[in-house]
């Protein structure tokens, strides 16, 4: 007898990612039928936007899970890390510690998650083409091209997770005989993910079909790139040691990556390669994790990101300084093996591994420089816009003075004021409320530590309860209020200090302003001349030792628990009133470059040979892996390496520069080398004598996770259940 499974589901619209904003327009119950979705252009096109909803959002959480880092909820009962190492998660209480998403956008369970999205993607595919409405072949061909991409990146996510899944590539009816499923074996499901994006390439690479460009008001929506990114990935898996069954090969892996660096490379993709301003971040490396991809960018500078998934995040709060004003965690520590793992600046490693089991002590290459009593003198760039250690530079502001007029400017309530030939103002309060905008600021103030406004004045009654407030955003707790204004017969010079405020506050960006309240009385008359805001920079640094502001403190969610606070994808200039963090890549330029890398050397055994990539183009392993290290500014490779010389540097040149990006997660596992990484990390404690500091290393307790069973994510056990029921097979994972 049949055994089925009766599903309701509903259908969510939304206008996030296409120019259209139009939403369904649903029965009282929430039901639509499918036929009157796509018998109009703007429901079909809803219903494409509601396919985006499971786009997955990686974040820096991850990292937290394998040797990069440790979090600061290692010691909270029942947070997500704590269970995650010790082990005290199970199969039924997996989705409730589920790693994925960021802080403000957790997706729960993933498999029922990134399921829900296929759901629609393959109600989309098996309506679109028959669908009456006003539409063109070339926009159907683009729609459909962009919901195949959508179920490819889905099928990709699941896989990541739990290997073996279930194949669906239509719509499950009420009358579906779930007792015939089976999971599909991973390569099966890559086999299906790269048909999934062939399908996608063959639409029109049009505006209206399936660009290379992003066009306005596109941004976030697939694009050519996409689904070339999405094949380079499955195949570099499927072809990897836990992954690989025989059907891919590290040629087909080479073949598949070619061709998407090639396409990529054609098609106006580059390394992002542009030199900051030295007193915004340290490198192109830097500044290009807090560069927001978005409308106001279109590629035009940001040649690397093929999409970002990633939302903006608040670093600062989430994975911030405890002198970070209103910060909330210091989130993912970097560990020691981390720090490690960056070579010094002359492109010599500086630790090749350990001599004890605890990682307490380190083997040091002699021949690089690195000294173990000046650690972080002379190391890879990347590490410096990474990783926040004692000593970093917090403010990247160069010493000095700045002044900025602030006359008064024509917004004012309550308030007369007059401007004299002497170039002073008088100013008479009119009522209870008097205020007056001061000058907005023409360009950015540059990091400044010590900030006041200063003035000279005349007032018969001087000025009873003045407040500074502080625009755009003027709210009443964004003010200072400074002591009462004598009064003075004569010019008297005044100063009102606004340093911590401004901290606060955020203030100091280009357009910001200040509001001048004088007091709450009508009828006072004040001469003001000079105004001025005059700022200090001094630039500061971070101070990790113990004792210090950024000491280790294992009882404080405020405080490292490594030595050691996350850098990438922190603007200094963040805070409260002034979101300038930027976000984590799903797919850029620079991971098809290192799986072509890895394929090349593994397919040739010989990091030298070179690959044709087409019409001309050529590459070996060794020039993709220097790609990636000339934009970080350091040196080539060493020419000579062998096969395994050249794979533990490149295994390193791949932590190093996707750190905090998801993939060393993912990487140790389908290297099948989790046994040897995610173990346990290391901190290092620092105390001061004087002015010389003492390193000392720590280990942190033990992993559960490193286990074997941890290299695949658990199946809701709810779910196994049911397919235990339909099919007598046990569905989950093994070891769960």
């Amino acid at each position: 007898m049949k055994k089925y499974i009766f599903l309701f589901f509903s259908i969510i619209a939304s206008g996030l990612f296409c120019s259209c904003s139009d939403t369904l327009d649903l029965q009282n119950d929430g039901r639509i039928d499918m036929s009157a979705v796509f018998a109009d252009r703007y429901k079909t096109m809803g219903y494409l936007n509601s396919c985006y909803s499971y786009c997955p959002h990686p974040y820096t959480d991850r990292s937290s899970l394998c040797d990069d880092a440790e979090n600061v909820g290692d010691n909270i009962s029942g947070s997500k890390f704590s269970a995650w190492y010790n082990g005290s998660i199970n199969a039924s209480s997996f989705a409730g510690y589920d790693i994925d998403g960021c802080p403000w956008f957790g997706i729960g369970n993933s498999w029922t998650y990134f399921y829900e999205g296929i759901r629609k993607c393959n109600v989309f595919l098996a309506n679109i083409w028959g669908a009456q409405i006003e539409a063109t072949s070339e926009e159907k061909a683009g729609w459909a091209a962009q919901a195949h991409t959508l179920r490819a990146l889905y099928y990709l996510q699941l896989i990541k997770r739990y290997g073996s899944v279930p194949l669906y590539d239509k719509p499950i009816g009420t009358n579906h005989d779930f007792s015939k499923d089976t999971k599909a074996k991973f390569s099966a499901v890559v086999k299906f993910i790269l048909a999934d994006c062939d399908s996608a390439i063959v639409a029109p690479a049009s505006q209206n079909g399936f660009p290379w460009e992003i066009y306005n008001n596109q941004n976030g929506i697939m694009s050519r790139a996409i689904p070339y990114a999405i094949k380079s990935e499955a195949v570099t898996y499927a072809a990897s040691p836990y992954w690989a069954d025989g059907t891919y090969s590290w040629a087909d892996a080479t073949k598949a990556n070619a061709e998407a660096l090639y396409q990529c490379l054609t098609h106006d993709y580059s390394l992002y390669n542009i030199t900051p301003d030295p007193t915004i971040a340290q490198n192109a490396y830097a500044i290009y994790f807090i560069t927001n991809f978005g409308n106001d960018y279109l590629r035009t500078q940001d040649k690397e990101t093929i999409y970002q998934g990633g939302m903006r995040m608040s670093g600062w709060y989430y994975n911030g300084l405890p002198t970070n004003p209103s910060m909330s965690s210091a989130g993912t520590c970097p560990s020691q093996e981390l720090v490690d793992s960056y070579e010094m600046a002359n492109g010599q490693p500086a630790i090749t591994g350990y001599s004890d089991a605890a990682h307490l002590h380190p083997i040091i290459n002699d021949a690089s420089g690195y000294d173990p009593a000046n650690p972080y003198a002379g190391r890879d760039p990347r590490f410096y816009a990474s990783i926040y250690y004692n000593g970093a530079m917090k403010s990247l502001a160069q010493p000095g003075n700045a002044s900025y007029n602030q006359d008064p400017q024509s917004t004012l309530n309550q308030l007369q004021v007059d401007k004299l030939a002497d170039g002073s103002y008088t100013m008479v309060t009119l009522g209870g409320d008097p205020y007056v905008y001061l000058a907005s600021l023409t360009k950015g103030l540059n990091g400044p530590t010590n900030t006041t406004l200063t003035f000279e004045y005349k007032s018969p009654t001087g000025i009873s309860s003045p407040q500074i407030f502080f625009g755009p955003a003027i709210a009443e707790n964004r003010s200072v209020h400074p002591a009462n204004i004598p009064a003075a017969s004569e010019w008297t010079p005044y100063t009102i200090d606004l340093s911590s405020a401004v901290t606060q506050f955020g203030f100091g960006n280009a357009g910001d302003f200040l509001r001048f309240d004088l007091g709450g009385t009508a009828n006072v008359t004040i001469q003001i001349r000079n105004l001025q805001l005059n700022t200090k920079s001094t630039p500061s640094t971070v101070a990790t030792y113990v004792g210090a502001a950024e000491g280790i403190l294992q009882t404080d969610q405020k405080h490292t628990r490594t030595g050691y606070y996350l850098r990438k994808y922190n603007n200094y200039q963040s805070g409260l009133s002034n979101e300038a963090d930027g976000a984590v890549r799903l797919f850029r330029l620079a991971e098809i470059y290192m799986n072509f890398a890895e394929s090349a050397y593994e397919s040739t055994g010989d990091p030298y040979t070179k690959i044709s990539l087409g019409s001309g183009y050529t590459m070996s392993a060794w020039d993709a892996v220097n790609a990636i290290r000339a934009r970080a500014g350091m040196p080539n490779l060493p020419t000579g390496l062998g096969k395994t010389a050249f794979e533990t540097r490149y295994r390193n040149e791949r932590r190093i520069e996707f750190a905090f990006e998801e993939h060393r997660y993912f990487d140790v596992r389908r290297w099948n080398i989790l046994d040897q990484t995610d173990r346990f990390v290391t901190g290092m404690q620092i105390t001061k004598n004087g002015s010389n500091y003492t390193y000392t290393r720590f280990k942190f307790n033990d992993r559960s996770s490193s286990v074997s069973k941890w290299l695949l994510y658990p199946i809701n056990q709810d779910e196994v259940d049911k397919m235990i029921g339909f099919t007598g097979v046990n569905w989950q994972n093994p070891g769960w």
